[in-house]
């Protein structure tokens, strides 16, 4: 099971008092937590006890946890933090939860930390209310010090604070974006404060600050009343060559160099390419292990088949192929000779080895994440009926993608930041192959369904086309997120007509040909099931209905009671209880889902009723 909490850990939490420990420590077992607790109080299962005060206890613990959860007043928690906090980039997330857990507070690091973030999460498992006071959460914009994290961005140099300060105040904020994923100016708000473009084409557009998304490293000189910021979209794949024995410090030196000389961010790099007979060279492997980056290698019978710039017939004749640096950053670059930024350079050193460098920029940035793909049944549509898992992994996704309809129904799950993408009903296809897309690429992407996801939802559609990719069943993960379906939430609202054995058919013959469902429903009503019927009714496809009537009346008797169940759980829920023979009387959509009863089904003051037998 994919835990959405993972990325926040390793997190404390802490109560001193009973009802807090009571309320916090099921939490602690759901999320993977830590409960700290007092030595004067009954020690639980998985707990840690501590002696003496909690500030210092506090103290000691303060750089080994990335979250701390406070069961205590809010007061008393800022006063034992005060002392600790540093910097905003590096403090833990700080959250409180009132002993009763009716509340989670953001208290500190609300973005950097994840604090904001983390709320809404805990909130879904304690089904209680969040409460989130930072501006840009208010406003529905990401954090702008946080917006590149999903797509392996990496921070660069800037006054993040003035800038941050400048956006939750409203004012205009510059965006020139030269690389990178634009998914996230795709989903702002109608009344975001940036302006996209620059400003020498309108003189009219006045602006305090400035946020560069580049892979080029700049110097920003200091300007009053004028606020910079950059993002380092990794796109940049250096192409490494090198004699045997080359040191780890001659490869970081003439990588710092050349970047250095070409106004390039090291921060941009996706990862590190070679030819495979590198791939257990000592000082690539330490430098990538160092840097926390990915070596590709490639063998010499592809690297020839690549163009380059500068061949060499001395490289061909030494391991197979004219070019290694070049070719190996062109095809890490899943790219042309075009993509090639800096051809070749050569740095040696008499003592340390021979480095050789070409740099490549790749069309799509590198996350460095493991995709993930949550696929979610929402139930009839009410929050209320949404399981408190399914809640979760929601509001953790990246991306949300689905129906219109079921994308609006949970809407206030949504969180600042996040990609909504909706289709229309009949796109299925379309949105599966956008959501494997998207989490190969490495977004956690969570398909919204409504009712289960596997009862005439996407999770199947899903997997089958993960199959079709010759998927390994690991990357990108999936976890699926069961539903209320259409046949329980209805058949909730009618009474109990489920309770023997039963069966659901759609009538929609999109997918299933109508002779084969067709023998189904004569199988269903001779068989004596209670059955269910979905999309029974469109308006091209009205006569299926009459069929179904007509063959459950040649099996069951006239007065067998029939539920009409439309919307449930939604605003505009309609219910009618009728029978058989008098079930065409009333309106049909594909909205509506249709519980016929067997034999032994009856009413009894407006509940549907089939006994199960214990008499």
């Amino acid at each position: 099971m994919i835990s959405p909490f993972k990325p926040f850990c390793p997190i404390a939490v802490i109560a001193t008092t009973p009802q807090a420990i009571k309320t916090l420590h099921s939490l602690c077992q759901q999320i993977g937590a830590t409960l700290h607790v007092p030595s004067h109080q009954t020690s639980l299962d998985n707990t840690q006890v501590y002696q003496g005060s909690l500030k210092d206890y506090l103290t000691s613990i303060w750089s080994q946890n990335r979250v701390f959860i406070f069961g205590l007043a809010i007061g008393a928690v800022v006063r034992l933090i005060s002392p600790l906090l540093q910097n905003k980039s590096s403090d833990p997330a700080v959250l409180v939860i009132d002993p009763t857990g009716k509340f989670v507070i953001s208290l500190c690091s609300g973005h950097q930390g994840g604090a904001d973030h983390l709320t809404q999460l805990i909130a879904h498992q304690l089904n209680t209310i969040p409460i989130i006071t930072g501006a840009t959460n208010n406003l529905n914009l990401p954090g702008i010090d946080i917006l590149g994290l999903p797509f392996g961005w990496r921070k660069g140099e800037g006054n993040w604070t003035a800038v941050s300060s400048l956006i939750s105040r409203g004012e205009k904020v510059q965006v020139i974006q030269e690389v990178g994923s634009t998914l996230w100016q795709d989903h702002l708000p109608s009344n975001h404060p940036f302006y996209f473009g620059f400003s020498e084409f309108n003189k009219d557009v006045k602006f305090l600050g400035q946020i560069w998304i580049s892979a080029t490293k700049r110097k920003f000189l200091s300007e009053l009343n004028f606020y910079k910021v950059q993002w380092h979209p990794r796109i940049l794949w250096a192409g490494i060559g090198c004699i045997r024995g080359t040191s780890e410090s001659l490869i970081e030196k003439t990588i710092n160099e050349v970047f250095q000389k070409y106004n390039l961010a090291t921060d941009a790099i996706a990862g590190i390419a070679t030819i495979d007979i590198k791939n257990n060279e000592d000082g690539l492997l330490k430098y990538c292990q160092n840097k926390q980056l990915p070596l590709k290698t490639f063998p010499a019978d592809i690297l020839i088949k690549i163009q380059v710039p500068n061949p060499s017939t001395i490289v061909q004749q030494e391991v197979g192929t004219p070019s290694v640096a070049e070719a190996s950053a062109i095809a890490a670059a899943n790219s042309s000779a075009d993509s090639l930024l800096v051809s070749k350079q050569i740095i040696q050193s008499e003592n340390e080895g021979a480095v050789t460098i070409a740099i490549a920029k790749s069309s799509l940035e590198y996350t460095g994440r493991t995709g993930k793909l949550y696929l979610i049944g929402t139930g009839p549509g009410s929050l209320a009926q949404i399981t408190p898992a399914a809640k979760t992994a929601i509001t953790q996704a990246d991306v949300i993608i689905g129906y219109s309809l079921y994308l609006d129904l949970i809407k206030p799950l949504q969180r600042p930041g996040q990609v909504i993408e909706a289709f229309p009903i009949t796109q299925e296809k379309r949105r599966a192959t956008r959501a494997i897309e998207l989490a190969q690429w490495g977004l956690t992407v969570a398909v919204v369904s409504s009712g289960d996801c596997g009862i005439y939802g996407m999770a199947g559609l899903v997997l089958e086309e993960l199959q079709k990719r010759n998927w390994d069943g690991n990357t990108p993960q999936v976890e699926i997120f069961p539903g209320i379906t259409s046949l329980q939430a209805s058949a909730s609202r009618v009474g109990a007509p489920l309770m023997h054995d039963f069966c659901a058919i759609s009538l929609s013959d999109l997918l299933t040909p109508w002779k084969v469902i067709k023998k189904r429903l004569v199988a269903a009503a001779k068989e004596d099931f209670v059955t269910a019927i979905y999309n029974p009714q469109s308006r091209t496809r009205t006569q299926q209905i009459i069929y179904v009537q007509e063959v459950f009346l040649k099996y069951r008797n006239p007065k067998t009671p029939v539920a009409l169940v439309r919307s449930a759980y939604r605003p505009d829920e309609k219910i009618t209880l009728t029978s058989l023979e008098e079930m065409l009387n009333f309106t049909i959509d594909m909205l509506t889902t249709v519980i016929i009863g067997n034999s032994s089904t009856y009413n009894h003051k407006g509940w549907m009723i089939t006994p199960r037998g214990y008499d």
